[in-house]
């Protein structure tokens, strides 16, 4: 069903927790698969363990978002990997709220002795310091990375109605109208918010953001045609381009996506070093022995790199992408210097 047009008023709502619908849906097999897989290791007779004995008992997995999301689903996988590995339950603690930021103050002030994680993302990670003025805790000095665990590409989108092909007639197009184009995200301070907030910011356009209260009503509301533009996660995006209902006309990584890899990227079209997305990591408590933080990402980068369940993430458009604890950092510490300068030009607020 397609948003009343009194839901059209573009001004900024309180910031939504990061939202990644389709893939939910699409991952839940795996997820399913992987929790079968964690009861029977739970009880195996015989398993590996990691340096000093650990884990000698279950680990908790703080997850920032709802039962059911996609950050949920990918910690359920990795959950049950390293319950099958260690033969000790990894419990998944769903804490939601504030753009994952609840759940990720908890995990930041729990114990570091390696028996609490927390899955998470670009919102709670990277955005988040810049969005939210009192935020309790730092991405940089309250945790220890482990691994990114995937990216989540999004697709730029527009109504066919829309007289453009590429993103340098968008470009064009934006310019000799300014303001007349709408663009729906799943809600301000979102990736998909931000990544056409940096757009404008680099094209030197100007467009008048629609918020929503998830990804879902904001596709709705492109396909309908009452938005013109929307940048939306892969995996969401997918049936409604293969059906014709919009047109894709670049991905917003850096890298072209799997799951569409015909469509070229908004750098290589019109904006060099163009980049946004979604993302998803694992991470422990600061303090956390170094040695356990090892262990965790050997075991996570080779369940990553393990062909079926890379298979069924490359399948939906959740693309993994494991790297080491450093990497992980770096990948935070320019992400969030990047989404600070968007949110400061843009003046993007949260109520």
């Amino acid at each position: 069903m397609i948003p009343s047009p009194m839901s059209f008023r573009p001004t900024a709502r309180s910031a939504r927790a990061l939202t990644v619908h389709g893939l939910a849906l699409s991952l839940a097999a795996a997820a399913g698969a992987a929790s079968a897989a964690s009861a029977t290791a739970a009880t195996a007779a015989t398993t590996a363990t990691g340096p000093g004995g650990y884990p000698n008992r279950a680990i908790r997995m703080v997850v920032p978002f709802a039962p059911g999301g996609a950050t949920d689903i990918l910690a359920r996988i990795t959950g049950a990997r390293l319950t099958e590995v260690w033969g000790q339950t990894v419990v998944i603690d769903n804490r939601p709220g504030a753009g994952g930021t609840i759940g990720a103050a908890i995990a930041a002030k729990a114990n570091p002795d390696g028996y609490t994680l927390v899955m998470g993302t670009n919102a709670s990670h990277a955005i988040a310091p810049s969005l939210y003025p009192k935020l309790s805790y730092s991405p940089l000095k309250d945790f220890a990375p482990i691994t990114l665990v995937a990216n989540v590409p999004q697709a730029l989108m527009v109504h066919p109605s829309l007289p453009v092909k590429d993103v340098k007639e968008l470009i064009a197009y934006a310019k000799g109208k300014p303001g007349a184009l709408n663009y729906s995200s799943a809600g301000t301070g979102t990736p998909g918010h931000l990544g056409l907030e940096l757009f404008q910011m680099m094209s030197g356009t100007k467009m008048v953001h629609v918020p929503f209260s998830g990804g879902a009503p904001g596709l709705a509301a492109l396909v309908g045609g009452q938005v013109q533009v929307m940048a939306d996660n892969m995996n969401s995006a997918l049936p409604m381009i293969k059906s014709g209902k919009v047109r894709a006309i670049a991905v917003t990584t850096a890298q072209r996506s799997v799951a569409l890899p015909d469509t070229t990227t908004v750098a290589e079209q019109a904006l060099p070093g163009f980049d946004s997305g979604s993302w998803f990591g694992l991470f422990a408590p600061a303090g956390t022995p170094k040695e356990i933080v090892a262990a965790l990402n050997v075991e996570v980068v080779k369940m990553l790199k393990a062909p079926d369940v890379r298979e069924r993430m490359l399948q939906q458009g959740a693309e993994p992408a494991p790297n080491t604890p450093a990497q992980f950092e770096q990948l935070m510490r320019s992400d969030i210097a990047r989404w600070a300068k968007v949110i400061q030009v843009s003046g993007t607020k949260v109520d």
